[in-house]
This record gives structure tokens, sequence and C-alpha cells, in this order.
């Protein structure tokens, strides 16, 4: 009976560790964008804007409000139906209610509207600024992933001959053929590549461990992307001038968007500054009513009911206001100057903008011509390395070499394989950005 347990607890272990998903960069991306902290705050950016773009809206609508009260009163006081003082104790209440509409303001209501419709666009500029930022670090984090799991894999297959020369050496040394340090000096080998082989697990958790955080996810321990080997992505976006994929970039990349944005935001600020100094004029309508509890007819000397005063003593009032700003203390003139300032300052800022981008793309350009011309060399160096090194096994094996020659050339051997690794993401990566500059999905690693 234990053991059927044990067997079934083992089964369905062995389930559930083939049933962990295995993630693709689209998918991860996709659930960044979903879930990813930065990108829900600047979604409530998005949100905060549209309510002001709504209240802008609703300042071109009259207002409407009501107003009462009820009072006790004793001693003199103003009857509020007579407007009389009266020295006694009686009970008054009065209500109303009014509307107002600003007819004219230097077309300030206007401006904030134009402001609020272009900050909206803003913050959506700046939300998909913000997506385009978690998508490279995404796509950065999964090459790295894949990366530091080939260079794990290599380091793996390194070790695995090392340890069948080490089991030839020892069978040589046992023979008399070869000297106990060749043995020494391989098992040394072994042991440094066990050493390297440990962190490059270590590395590949760590990057495994961050993307998992990115994504906003808590199962670090089986987290994990799928096991598929890509190649070189393609290298066509290289056969492109620089100059045509930067004109591109600032039709696609949001930095450039958001400067012009925040610069017509600051021309709007400015012009609501200037609208201070026209006059305004609202106007007004009002309806209000009272009633005491002391008012008597003056014919009969009877209370008056409390519906029939509410008819009385009521009263309309229809009029305008008018504003004319003559002297405020420079404060108007002080705040359309400081506009100015704001607006001249953004103006250096979009055309810093569009230099930084211009200056990202050439230097992106060039780094992914230049990873290329890497990588090949890399490949070069690496075939060159493993033929040397078969070279100095063929020396080693027949009693040519010695161990210290012959580790030699496979340390250099492994060093090769390894910048093949490395130089090969960093080229991928590298073109999957001039890709994003050109407006290209970052997700494809076909």
């Amino acid at each position: 009976m234990k053991k059927s347990i044990i067997i079934t607890v083992l089964f369905f272990g062995l389930i559930a560790q083939a049933q962990v998903k295995k993630w693709t960069l689209l998918e991860c991306v996709e659930y960044a964008l979903e879930n990813n902290i930065s990108i829900q705050q600047s979604e409530l950016d998005v949100d905060l804007a549209d309510i002001d773009k709504n209240q802008a809206f609703a300042n071109f609508l009259p207002n409407l409000n009501s107003n009462a009260s009820y009072n006790i009163n004793t001693g003199a006081n103003i009857n509020p139906a007579t407007n009389q003082f009266e020295n006694t104790t009686f009970r008054s209440a009065n209500g109303g209610v009014s509307s107002g509409v600003n007819l004219s303001s230097g077309f300030s209501n206007w401006k904030t509207l134009q402001r609020a419709k272009i900050n909206k666009i803003a913050s959506e500029y700046r939300l998909d600024k913000m997506k385009d930022d978690i998508s490279l670090f995404v796509a950065n984090s999964f090459l790295q992933i894949l990366a530091n799991r080939e260079q794990l894999k290599v380091l793996r297959a390194q070790n695995v001959v090392t340890k069948e020369n080490l089991k030839n050496t020892q069978d040589l040394v046992d023979a008399g053929v070869l000297p106990q340090g060749d043995l020494l000096e391989l098992m040394a080998t072994d042991a440094t590549q066990a050493q390297q082989i440990i962190a490059a697990e270590n590395n590949l958790f760590i990057s495994k461990f961050g993307l998992a955080q990115t994504l906003q996810l808590r199962d670090y321990e089986n987290f994990d992307i799928v096991d598929d080997e890509y190649g070189l992505v393609s290298a066509e976006i290289l056969n492109r001038q620089a100059s045509e994929i930067a004109d591109k970039a600032k039709e696609e990349i949001n930095d450039v968007k958001i400067a012009q944005t925040d610069f017509e935001l600051a021309a709007k600020d400015l012009q609501i500054a200037r609208a201070d100094y026209f006059p305004t004029i609202r106007g007004f309508v009002g309806y209000n009513t009272r009633w005491a509890s002391t008012q008597t007819n003056p014919f009969t000397g009877e209370n008056i009911p409390f519906i029939d005063q509410l008819y009385l003593f009521d009263g309309t009032s229809v009029g305008f206001q008018l504003n004319v700003p003559i002297f405020n203390g420079f404060s108007v003139r002080n705040n359309v100057q400081r506009r100015k300032v704001s607006v001249e300052r953004f103006k250096y800022q979009l055309e810093q903008a569009e230099l930084d981008l211009e200056n990202t793309v050439y230097q992106a350009y060039n780094d992914a011509k230049n990873s290329k011309k890497t990588y090949e060399a890399a490949l070069k160096t690496e075939e060159a390395r493993r033929l040397a090194f078969e070279y100095a096994k063929e020396r080693y094996d027949v009693g040519l070499s010695n161990a210290f020659d012959f580790n030699q050339s496979r340390t250099a051997y492994e060093n090769a394989q390894s910048d093949v690794v490395r130089t090969k993401y960093d080229y991928i990566f590298r073109l999957k950005i001039l890709e994003f500059y050109f407006g290209l999905p970052i997700t494809d690693l076909n």
C-alpha cells in the first residue's frame, strides 16, 4: 500500500512538472503590457486626462444651484418677509434657485478645452512610450535568458569532453605513458569547469527571475521560456539607410511626439494666460421666495398661510455681470511672461528630442553593423580555435604535447565558443532595436 502511494505521488509530480508553462517572447510581452505596474499607473494618467477633458467640456454649460434655510429668531431681527425690524420671537425660511453662464472670458474656456484634448493625446503617447520601454526590456531579458541557457549548454558540453579526456588520461597515466602531472592538470580543468557551470546556472536563474518579476509573476522557481533553438533574425533592416530609419523613427517613436505635445501644451497655457487681459461677462437668472411665522394679513389680521407666502413674497432676478481687469499688481502680465519662457523651454526640448532621436538611431545603426562584424569575426575565431584544438588534441593523444599546452588550446577554444554565444544574441538584440525604430514588431524572433 505504501509503495502504491509513493508511485502515485511521483506520477502526479511528473505530470505537474510536464505541465509547467513555457513562455514565448510574444506571450511575455503581451502579459507584461497587461500586468506591469508602471503601465497600469500610466493608464491611470490617461483616465485623469480624460476626466480633465470632460470637465473642460462641462465649463461651457450653465450652472444650476438651489438654496434653502430655516431660522428661529429672537430679539430685534429683520423679518425676511416684510424686511422690517421685529423685536419678538419668530420663525422664518427662505429658498431659491439660480443659474449662471459664462458669456465671454477671452476664449479662456475654448483654449482650456483645446489644452485638455492635447493633454489627453500626450498622456496616451506617454502610455505608448511606457509600453515600448517595457517591450524592449522584456525582449532584452528574453534574449538574455536564451544567451545564458546556450552558454550553459556550451559549458556542459565542454565538461563532457574534459571528463572523457580525464578518463583516457587516467588510463595512460596508469599505463605509465603520461606523467601524473597531466592528470592533475585535467582534474584542475574539470574542477574549474564545474565552477563555471554553477555560475552559469546561477546566471540563468537570475535572468529568469528578473523576467518573471517584470511580468509580475510569483512562481519564480517554475518560470521558464520555450526551448526553441533560435537562429539569427533577418538582417534586412541593415540594407536601409540610417537617415531613412531616423525619418521613420520620428513617426513611430513616442519621445518626439511627447516633446511635441508638451510644446503645444505650453503654447495653450500662454493663450489661457493672455485671456486674463480681457473682460469677462457672465449672465445669471434667479428665483427666490421666503416665509415668516409672524406674517399677517393687513385686512383680516390673520396669519398668512405658508403656501400663500411662498408666492406672495417671491421674486426673480435676471442680469449680467461685467468684470474688467484694470490693475492686479502685474500678476497677469508676469504670468504671461512666465508662460512665454515656458514655451521657449519646451521648444528647445522638442528640438533636442529630435536631435537625440537622430543620434540614437544612427548609434543603433552603427552598433548593429559593428555587432554583425563582431559576430562574424567570432565565428571565424571559433573555427580557427576548433582546428587548433583538434590539432593539439591529436598531438596530446600521441604524447607529443603536454597537458598544459593542451589545456591552453582547449581554453582558447572554449572562450571562442562563449564569444560566439555572446556576440550572437547581442547582434540579434541590436537588430531588433533597429527594427523597433523602423516600426517593426519586436516580438518576432524568426
